[in-house]
């Protein structure tokens, strides 16, 4: 176990149990306790957890979104075959509004070698862009990046999106389930997506299979108005079926 994957099963540990001292969490990961500390240190200053003395506590609230630093740790393997397979689905020469998240920012690495435009939402994703120039054409769109996620939100993002039409909204989420359908834990993310999706002709979400079955705090729109799901193999087969019944291909990866 390297140090990432020791660093995200601690945070999960945690993030499930509330709370977790030394002892147990060099049990769960054999490490020894001396690591653990170091370990438990690094994910305080990301603010994955909080620190007291011989364990972690943890920082979020029921339904609270978990830190961007963290959540780019998790399902990296299915978020990088969601990816690929969303790439797949889209053509040369389209235009492509490209939300936040960990998922959209592994297809903004693909798309970046792609003769496509892409509009991110996100400043993460307009540093993949801007640092490493390919066929890819970037539209930067105003907006305020929220603290530690980077997603731009507010009305000049608004303005920016309202003012285009796409070929494709890609859109992350945190929660997609058939009955509540699409939703997001922040109240300005769930505006900017709503905003995506009424500026593109299809919607495509990228969702490992944590999130489906999931709903979060602020409702973005129906399943309905969704045309494709990229999920990975692990997605539970009921609520596959419950989507594909409400209208949305749903492809795993």
């Amino acid at each position: 176990m390297n140090t990432a994957e020791r660093h995200t099963l601690i945070a999960q540990a945690v993030r499930n149990a509330g709370s977790a001292t030394v002892l147990e969490l060099a049990e769960l990961t054999g490490a020894s306790e001396m690591t653990i500390r170091r370990d438990l240190d690094a994910l305080a200053a990301q603010g994955a957890l909080e620190r007291f003395r011989g364990g972690a506590r943890t920082l979020l609230l029921r339904g609270e979104e978990p830190p961007f630093a963290l959540r780019a740790r998790e399902a990296v393997d299915a978020k990088r075959r969601i990816a690929a397979g969303i790439s797949a689905l889209i053509a040369d020469g389209e235009t492509v509004l490209l939300d936040s998240g960990t998922t959209c920012l592994e297809l903004a690495r693909l798309l970046r070698e792609r003769p496509v435009t892409v509009m991110p939402l996100s400043l993460p994703a307009v540093h993949v862009f801007g640092d490493t120039p390919g066929p890819a054409t970037l539209l930067v769109p105003g907006g305020q990046p929220r603290a530690t996620e980077g997603a731009l939100t507010g009305p000049l993002v608004l303005a920016s999106i309202s003012a285009l039409r796409f070929d494709t909204a890609v859109l992350g989420c945190c929660g997609l389930s058939a009955a509540d359908g699409l939703t997001a834990y922040d109240l300005d993310d769930a505006t900017v997506k709503k905003a995506a999706m009424a500026a593109a002709r299809r919607t495509i979400v990228a969702a490992d299979s944590g999130k489906l079955g999931r709903t979060a705090f602020a409702h973005v729109g129906p399943a309905r108005l969704l045309h494709t799901l990229v999920t990975d193999t692990a997605a539970p087969a009921d609520e596959i079926t419950a989507l594909e019944t409400a209208g949305t291909t749903v492809t795993t990866v």
